[in-house]
């Protein structure tokens, strides 16, 4: 039977405390809706790890309906700086990122059950392209 406990040491002069905080919430078009999310998850080495997490909803019967959801970690440096300063606020430049990149190829895969490598390709690079404008 698998432990169910996690135990680890901590180093007073490195620690990592997880959060998760919403960013933006916007309806970028009639029936749509999405929310932006930063999240500090953390290695057992107490190393931050850096995710923007994008969620779009459909507004169907009256009810948001939650269609995509887009979870991008940081790869480089710059992107770990780029997601840590959207946790204190979006800038006009990715808010347009978000609205004219991100939301029309998180829609084009709205009903598809198996993305292509070119629909993820594009995600990747939009959600990239967010974290990385205006470092």
């Amino acid at each position: 039977m698998p432990d169910s406990i996690s135990v680890v040491a901590i180093d007073p002069a490195k620690t990592c405390k997880p959060f998760l905080a919403e960013v933006m919430v916007m309806s970028p078009e009639s029936g749509y809706k999405f929310s932006v999310l930063v999240e500090r998850s953390c290695t057992p080495e107490a190393d931050s790890l850096w995710k923007l997490v994008f969620d779009l909803y459909k507004v169907i019967d009256g009810k948001e309906v939650q269609i995509v959801h887009v979870s991008y970690t940081a790869k480089t440096p710059v992107e770990a700086k780029g997601v840590q300063h959207m946790a204190s606020g979006v800038t006009p430049q990715q808010a347009r990122v978000l609205v004219n990149e991100v939301h029309p190829a998180a829609k084009a895969i709205e009903g598809v059950k198996k993305p292509t490598k070119k629909q993820k390709d594009k995600l990747r690079q939009s959600m990239q392209h967010v974290v990385s404008v205006g470092v």
